[in-house]
């Protein structure tokens, strides 16, 4: 197997010898007696030897990065490095480091790095003192950070922190998927539904067509035909239309042909009372995104959008604020959003011109709606009680999800009288009733179609 050991087991070597030397320069010690040894890698296909060999860091950026992992990997290293090195005297203050911690166990901090790497040679300290701005590629890459220190202490107090996705990337070889949670208010959807089982009308399949396009030739865009520096990043999508008309199902199967993770988030859950909290969970979710080749699919945007009046009060500037911060972050994004909304009108004119697609869902027509009473359906099934169910059936406006409750209900009402696969027409019209219900509308009972014709009426709804 392809581990993380090998290479780990040789840096944190390699790191001890570094203390090393750096110990003996502060004690005043014979340099020419201390030789640091030639810095080499396995390349075993591991994760470590793969990232170094993606990043290619210099030797202040490898020994900084060891510094931040070693504490995940060997708690006591540093006070076992302390008491080995310094029996007598013990750990120096120049050192810097924190205790501030359960086990009281020692934390490398900025000043760790800055001692251990440069002493007190004030234009070597300034050196590597940039590897902690905020647009050094550790950094931007959200890969490692210096703690923001309390106000009390000097600025590189401040303990190093790794991106937990590299502790486990650098330790177990691969990064595990986020469980929902505060911090991440989203979770992954899979379909195992095809396209095919998805009725669209022409004109949204080729929009969404579009959307796949671009997720499937996104990189070769924008690195090897050198556009990144034109286009924006990542592709923003909305989509609005009544419940049930298949935009969450469209976002899944779209992950599912191009082989990206979809999390869906939903906004209702998102959106805090609490004045600044709504921007506070919006950035740690998209902190965790950053960089991953997901789908993120905002789901019940009108939680958010619905909020964005005319500034009367507090309240109605912070809502707008709230707003514009996710769609801040939607823009910086480099990978495909998408938008799920029930009212294209709660959507400012001014942000709809900010997605690459704006795409209708709408209720499906009579023949949509056939199609999809007939997929739907268990497979030799059939319905008693009318000569011509599905047409029948049909003629009530519908969403597919609404279509897919009513034939659930009806399988079940089925299965508790026998399992002879005969639904019922009348349990059908009763689940139908009861999806009209649940939307706040009184449902009416159709006549046979051809009781209709034969008195020249018209299809109602």
């Amino acid at each position: 197997m392809d581990t993380n050991a090998n290479n780990l087991f040789h840096a944190f070597a390699y790191l001890s010898k570094v203390f090393e030397g750096r110990i003996a320069i502060h004690l005043d010690q014979n340099e020419a007696d201390w030789e640091l040894p030639e810095l080499a890698f396995y390349q075993d296909g591991s994760a470590f030897a793969q990232f170094i060999q993606k990043y290619q860091p210099t030797f202040d950026e490898y020994v900084i990065i060891l510094l931040a992992l070693v504490p995940h990997v060997q708690p006591g290293y540093f006070d076992e490095l302390f008491a080995d090195m310094l029996p007598e005297k013990g750990r120096f203050a120049e050192f810097g480091g924190s205790r501030a911690n359960v086990s009281q166990l020692f934390q490398p901090t900025g000043e760790t790095a800055l001692y251990l790497l440069a002493g007190k040679d004030l234009n070597r300290r300034f050196t590597v003192q940039q590897i902690f701005a905020g647009d050094h590629w550790l950094v931007q890459n959200k890969i490692l950070y210096m703690q923001q220190p309390n106000v009390e202490e000097h600025f590189f107090s401040g303990r190093l922190v790794l991106n937990p996705d590299y502790v486990e990337l650098f330790t177990t070889g691969k990064v595990s998927n986020p469980k929902f949670s505060t911090e991440f208010p989203a979770q992954e959807v899979h379909t195992q539904l095809e396209w095919d089982d998805l009725v669209l009308s022409d004109d949204v399949r080729e929009r969404i067509s579009e959307i796949q396009l671009w997720v499937n030739n996104k990189e070769t865009l924008m690195h090897d035909w050198e556009m990144a520096h034109k286009f924006r990043p990542g592709y923003r999508a909305l989509f609005f239309g009544p419940p049930g008309t298949g935009k969450t199902l469209t976002a899944s199967l779209l992950g599912k042909y191009t082989n990206k993770p979809v999390y869906r988030v939903d906004l209702s859950t998102v959106v805090s009372k609490y004045i600044g909290e709504t921007e506070k969970n919006l950035a740690s979710l998209f902190d965790k995104a950053d960089s991953r080749d997901w789908i993120l699919l905002f789901d019940e945007a009108d939680a958010l959008f619905g909020k964005r009046t005319g500034v009367k009060d507090a309240h109605d500037r912070f809502a707008n604020q709230e707003v514009s911060f996710l769609l801040q972050k939607v823009e910086q994004f480099d990978g495909l959003v998408i938008l799920a909304s029930n009212l294209k009108s709660n959507i400012d004119e001014a942000f709809l011109r900010r997605f690459n697609s704006v795409i209708t869902f709408n209720l499906p027509n009579p023949s949509e709606r056939e199609k999809i009473w007939q997929l739907n359906m268990p497979e030799d099934a059939q319905i008693t009680g009318q000569s011509n169910p599905i047409r029948e059936l049909s003629r009530y406006e519908l969403a597919g999800g609404s279509i897919v409750n009513a034939i659930q209900y009806a399988c079940l009402q089925s299965l508790g009288r026998s399992n002879d696969r005969c639904l019922r027409f009348e349990d059908v019209v009763r689940g139908i009733s009861l999806e009209v219900e649940k939307q706040g509308k009184v449902f009416r009972r159709m006549s046979p179609l051809n009781v209709v014709e034969e008195k020249g009426g018209k299809e109602s709804s």
